[in-house]
């Protein structure tokens, strides 16, 4: 009996063990559902709260993009705007600098013309001019000639009366003697 005492009393232990094993596996198996539902509660809230993070994100995204899209197709108008203003007043400079630029050339043309006709004028009135001091100069070179040759033959005509007998008075007739 001795013998049996051992193997009772292990038994007994085994069986005391094996009430408690599975009534504590029973607990920890309660407990493990338990701690897997709240688990996968809090993942489904998780993923909820994900996913309306990610719904709000993705509006706000779509809000910013379709504001980025309507600030940038705005800049893109301003800019235009801007850029056909700046050709427009340009193009304005551009015709009043090119009539001006015309209206100058032609005045010039006119200027030129007028200053050609008065060089002409002022070279016919220095040729002119030229003639008639020539004309001057040639009268009275042509005096002072004639002067000249009036004096020479006014000396030759004395000389040759001088040296002519005629006009030479007669020698005195001898006084007559009585």
């Amino acid at each position: 009996m001795k013998k049996w005492m051992y193997v009772i009393s292990v038994g007994a232990m085994l069986a005391i063990f094996l009430v408690m094993y599975f009534s504590e596996a029973n607990k920890v198996e309660e407990r493990e559902r338990v701690t897997a539902a709240k688990i996968a509660e809090q993942q489904r809230q998780e993923a909820a709260r994900k996913a309306a993070i990610e719904a709000t994100a993705r509006a706000d995204a779509e809000k910013r993009t379709a504001e980025r899209a309507a600030e940038e197709a705005k800049k893109e108008a301003e800019k235009l705007a801007k850029w056909d203003e700046e050709g427009r007043r340009i193009q304005e400079a551009t015709d009043k600098y090119n009539a001006e630029a015309d209206a100058s050339s032609k005045k010039a043309a006119e200027l030129e013309v007028q200053l050609s006709a008065l060089r002409a004028a002022k070279e016919k009135l220095n040729r002119e001019t030229f003639e008639l001091a020539k004309q001057v100069e040639l009268g009275k070179v042509n005096r002072r000639t004639a002067e000249l040759e009036i004096q020479r033959t006014v000396q030759m005509v004395s000389r040759r009366a001088a040296e002519s007998s005629l006009t030479r008075m007669p020698p005195p007739a001898p006084v007559p003697s009585s």
